[in-house]
Formats: C-alpha cells, structure tokens, sequence
C-alpha cells in the first residue's frame, strides 16, 4: 500500500479533466489531494467522482482557487469560512479525509506516520523583512503582480485574509501539539511551509501570497518525514533537516505535457523514491519528465 499525492488539478481546464480520466487506477493506495483541484464545490466533486474508484482512500486540502467566490455567483455566493465549509461537506459526502477531521495514522509502506492534512492559508510575511501586508502588496505591484486572490478570495468572517490565516494557525497548532509524544508525521497544506522553498523565476514578487513565516519550523516541531505542498506549479523535492519537502502540482496545461502520461506527475510520497547521492547533496530521482 503506497501514498500518492497530486495538487493543482485545475479541472475548470478540458485538457486535465481528460488526463485525469487516464490515470492508472492504484486501488490499493492512498491518494493526496494538495489544493486547487477546481473552482467551485460541483468541479471537486466532479474530480473526486473520477478518482475514488481509483484509489482506497483520498486525503483532501483546500488551495486559493477554490476559496474564489466568482463574481457570477452573485451575492449568494458562498465567501469564505462558509465556503470552505461547503467542500468539507463535499469531501465528507464521499468518505474524503478533510483538515477537519481526525488525522489519521498511516499503516502502509513507510509507517506509522500521522497524516496531518493542513489549512493555512498566507499572511504576506513571504516577502522583505519587515513589511506588513499593504508593503508587501505595493512591493508586488511594482513588478505589475498583483493576486487574483485580491478580489475573489473573501475571508468572511474575519476582517483580513492575514488575520483567517493566523485563526487557522493557532487552531492547527492546538491539534498538533496534542498529537502523541514522539509521532512522526506527513504535513500536508496547499502552500509551501517554507519560503526558501519559493522558486518564481518569472514572477519572484508573487511570493508574498504563498504562505506565511510561521510555519518555518513546523516540520521540525510536528517531526515530519515529508511535507507535501502544491500551489507553485514547479514540481520539486528538497530537503531540509532531514526532512523531505515535495511539491506535486499538475498545474494549467502549459504547465506539463501530453507527450508525457498522466501517471508520471503522481508523486509517490511513500514509502518515497529511491534516494541518491549527487554533487549537489542529497536528491530524490525523479520519475518522468516531470519539471516544469
């Protein structure tokens, strides 16, 4: 029994609904879901009908794109706690494990592990030292970048995206901190853990959206052996104190290749890919042409 993950399936596009259709089933394995599988709550589980016979159990989190409350919606349109609350009933509709539910401990290949699937959203600290959110947005403008999350990503109730992220940081923490003494685990949330993890060669000033300086140590505090993420749309594995950080976006179709099968961008989290020694430090083969 081996665990996958994939994030970034973006299914609002024709061409990853149909490479979805052509994964391999893995009927005995665990899949990943890190984020931006749709847009709206009908695409996830339009998504999750097309993989839950194809995998034992689906892991869940939510990504940016599918907090967006689209201006067709009209003022009815869910925004976001709300919102979230709806895909939580999606997931849990269909036996989908969510952030919301108890973490559940990894018995296959590689464990135990915790499995710890993550909400967190960003706080703008991704960005100059010293800089709150209004610097942190002016200094992306400055290089014309500027988050569609800006105008879609509602963070109802609370008064600012900054401050829901710090309510899911202290309520993640609460629940980690009381895991058992000694627990390893596989971190998994939608935004990278760590900023040194952001390669944006084309747009570096985007990073102020892509998570928050809190969770820097997390994997050290939470004892992971991997930390799954997605949102970036550049596939990557890193380490870092030992600790293997996985990034596993699809993303658009620019973003990979139909000369490529769809099989080769499910990332095996566990028990993981043979490691080798290169020049650079420790590397993880990768499998496939799988870089963006």
């Amino acid at each position: 029994m081996k665990l996958w993950a994939l994030s970034d399936l973006h299914l609002n596009h024709a061409a990853n609904v149909e490479a979805l259709h052509r994964l391999t089933p893995h009927t005995d394995d665990w899949l990943i879901l890190a984020g931006d599988v749709g847009e709206t709550p009908q695409q996830l589980a339009a998504g999750l009908a097309i993989l839950l016979p194809k995998f034992a159990r689906i892991v869940w989190v939510p990504g940016n794109h599918e907090l967006w409350t689209m201006p067709k919606e009209g003022p009815d349109g869910l925004r976001g706690e709300a919102r979230y609350a709806e895909y939580v009933r999606v997931c849990r509709a269909l036996d989908v494990l969510t952030p919301e539910d108890p973490y559940p401990v990894w018995h296959g290949e590689g464990g135990p592990l915790r499995l710890c699937p993550l909400f967190l959203l960003y706080d703008y600290t991704f960005s100059p030292d010293g800089y709150g959110p209004d610097e942190a947005r002016a200094w992306a403008r400055e290089d014309n970048i500027v988050c569609v999350d800006e105008r879609l990503l509602h963070p109802d109730p609370h008064p600012t995206r900054e401050a829901w992220c710090a309510a899911r940081l202290e309520a993640t923490a609460a629940r980690l901190d009381a895991l058992p003494d000694g627990e390893r685990t596989v971190l998994i949330n939608h935004w990278p853990l760590r900023e040194d993890l952001i390669r944006l060669f084309r747009i570096p000033r985007f990073s102020p959206w892509c998570g928050t300086r809190h969770t820097e140590d997390w994997h050290l505090r939470y004892r992971a052996a991997v930390v799954v993420s997605g949102h970036l749309h550049m596939r990557a594995t890193d380490w870092r104190d030992g600790t293997r950080f996985e990034e596993v976006s699809l993303g658009y179709p620019r973003h990979w290749s139909d000369e490529v099968h769809v099989d080769e961008y499910l990332r095996e989290i566990l028990p993981g890919p043979e490691r080798v020694e290169g020049h650079a430090g420790p590397l993880w083969r990768r499998y496939g042409r799988v870089g963006v």
